[in-house]
């Protein structure tokens, strides 16, 4: 199916590695023109050439540095669609935790969406997807501050779609599960705590854990045009894992 992506322009946070990623390379493959920021440098310019995406280094949470690469990027060529994929993976108590949880993994969120939103405006196809977690809709290993503010970005998400529905642009949110990547966190715990990811694992029924590019498929499509009548949706990527009934 033509996901009629050719020819948009798409920014995605955190597009080197995991599912930010899967989204860049599921975008460029589908013919839209992607331009992605990362931390670090050198995996941003070996990622940019592999895939022929723009690439920026910078840190979402410098909220100066953030917004003047969509601004950038929007008077280059305006902007269609924004993926809001980084987290902080601050996991565990502390206060540190609860500020670098809010500052990247929901206000990179929201500033991303501000600084796009002139641009976006002026889209045919206008279009917003940030990434949250199954975390934010139950309570499990990664409660406190990484859940709450997975949750918050569903919340915000679903205020956006209301808030800007009269002028045509969509946002959804993509919540995947447990997902597994050479480099990930998954693969840091089967390595440093390996009951603890014997009993991560268990908990999926399809007995393993979900690929980049499984997940990379939902944020494609209810990016993509094709999704044009989906709005406020937190569309669940988890391969069944939580069972909890979402109404």
């Amino acid at each position: 199916m033509d996901l009629q992506l050719t020819g948009r322009k798409a920014l995605v946070t955190g597009g080197t590695k995991g599912i930010g990623g899967a989204v860049v390379d599921l975008l460029v493959e589908e013919g839209a023109t992607v331009a992605f920021c990362a931390r670090n440098a050198e995996e941003v310019k070996a990622k940019a050439e592999a895939t022929g995406a723009s690439g920026r280094a910078l840190d979402v949470a410098d909220a100066g540095a953030l917004a003047a690469w969509v601004r950038d990027e929007g008077e280059a060529g305006g902007i269609d669609i924004v993926i809001a994929n980084v987290s902080a993976l601050a996991i565990g108590p502390g206060e540190e935790n609860w500020r670098n949880s809010f500052e990247i993994d929901l206000m990179h969120t929201v500033r991303m969406v501000e600084a796009a939103m002139p641009y976006l405006e002026k889209s045919e196809v206008p279009s917003i997807v940030a990434v949250s977690s199954v975390s934010g809709r139950e309570a499990d290993f990664a409660g406190g501050s990484y859940g709450v503010m997975k949750a918050a970005i569903v919340h915000y998400m679903s205020g956006l779609a209301f808030d800007l529905a009269a002028r045509g642009i969509r946002a959804n949110t993509v919540s995947p599960g447990n997902v597994y990547f050479d480099g990930g966190v998954w693969q840091n715990i089967e390595r440093t705590q390996p009951e603890f990811f014997a009993e991560a694992m268990a908990l999926n029924p399809t007995g393993r854990m979900g690929t980049p590019e499984e997940t990379a498929y939902a944020v494609v499509m209810l990016a993509s045009p094709r999704a044009s009548r989906i709005s406020g949706t937190n569309l669940v990527a988890d391969g069944a894992l939580t069972r909890g009934v979402q109404l």
